[in-house]
């Protein structure tokens, strides 16, 4: 059986998608990101595991303590921004659900990470 799959944005990740569908519309980079972000969702759609994993122990803390996730994939987007995502069950059996905890620049994306130079 085909499960349905569905993309739901954290409050954070809906926050950056709403900034950036109002810098879009004067910015070619803003632009850029918001095609991705929705082409990535689309991927995501067809192939739940689209995304990098990302090895447990190197889940960020915020996302363990705030969300209880027990899976967390990456998704690069133009000019060095991520998206991070988690799946889920949906209430029915034959939903996954796919929740964008973050989209970040490559800034935010290092400190989360806990990248170091």
């Amino acid at each position: 059986m085909i499960k349905d799959v569905e993309i739901v944005l954290s409050k954070e990740a809906e926050e950056i998608y709403d900034y950036l569908l109002e810098e879009a519309k004067h910015s070619k980079v803003e632009a850029s990101i918001l095609r991705a972000i929705r082409d990535k969702s689309n991927m995501i759609k067809l192939d739940v595991t689209y995304g990098n994993s990302i090895r447990k122990k190197e889940f960020p803390k915020k996302y363990i303590e705030k969300y209880s996730i027990t899976n967390l994939y990456r998704v690069e987007l133009p000019n060095f921004w991520r998206m991070f995502y988690t799946l889920t069950q949906g209430e029915e059996q034959v939903k996954v659900i796919a929740f964008v905890l973050d989209i970040i620049d490559h800034k935010k994306y290092n400190k989360i990470i806990k990248f170091k130079k």
